[in-house]
């Protein structure tokens, strides 16, 4: 079944798909053929920017888990490698503190279905029943429907540098999101040190590169999505870090 005859599901998709061919054809007389990938990037940063209260809500969990950095830590040593029991310990502390260990998932989550709507747009031919004209946008001569892969197996294997060129500032763009959150809550993961640390350690050192390896795979308009998410992340988080209290 075509998910995009669904009734709510090709309402929303018909939606989107309007507003990027509005955005597209608006910024066609700057931005020329690059306008749709450009339209992605507007839309990203609105929906980036709704989201700024969730984000200030994350800056708020983190300095709440600096406050109990001490306690967490003293938790850590005293159960171990017992996980268990030092997730309940953890799960009771947060509890009376009032502090929300998802907070910080927030923003990532409020933004799954926008990413799912972009990813939808840009790999099926048609929408509600209708040919969508988005697969014909093009950034740099690569189509905004294509995968690396695709483009690396393609006869446009020559423009694959766009899409490389997008995955290393997303690479350097989560490493230096990495090493600001390690710096800003080192309480996060358990040290190497401890029991359990050095595995817990060497996965809190690359989770973050999951995005590199998933804007990868998904067409350039996801990618790119991604990639301006990112950005916006980066420096998102360097401000508020200074001015949330």
């Amino acid at each position: 079944m075509d998910v995009t005859t669904l009734p709510v599901v090709g309402s929303l998709l018909h939606a989107g798909a309007d507003l990027l061919t509005v955005l597209t054809d608006g910024l066609a007389p700057v931005a020329g053929a690059a306008a749709a990938a450009l339209a992605v990037v507007l839309v990203t940063l609105a929906v980036r920017t709704a989201l700024v209260p969730l984000a200030v809500l994350q800056v708020r969990a983190e300095r709440d888990r600096r406050r109990l950095a001490p306690q967490i830590a003293a938790l850590r040593r005293r159960y171990g490698s017992d996980t268990r029991r030092l997730q309940e310990a953890l799960q009771r502390l947060y509890t009376s503190e009032h502090v929300s260990p998802l907070a910080g998932c927030l923003p990532v989550l409020a933004q799954a279905p926008v990413l799912s709507l972009v990813y939808t747009l840009f790999t099926h031919a048609s929408v509600a029943g209708v040919a969508n004209t988005l697969l014909d946008a093009t950034l740099v001569g690569i189509p905004l429907g294509h995968t690396l892969l695709a483009v690396l197996a393609g006869p446009l294997w020559t423009h694959a540098w766009v899409v490389l060129v997008l995955l290393g500032v997303l690479a350097v763009t989560v490493e230096l999101s990495r090493r600001a959150g390690s710096r800003w809550n080192p309480v996060d993961a358990p040290a190497p040190g401890t029991p359990g640390g050095g595995t817990a350690a060497a996965v809190a050192r690359w989770v973050p590169f999951v995005s590199v390896a998933f804007a990868a795979v998904v067409p350039l308009a996801a990618t790119l999505y991604v990639v301006t998410s990112a950005v916006w992340t980066l420096g998102e988080r360097a401000v508020l870090r200074r001015l949330v209290r």
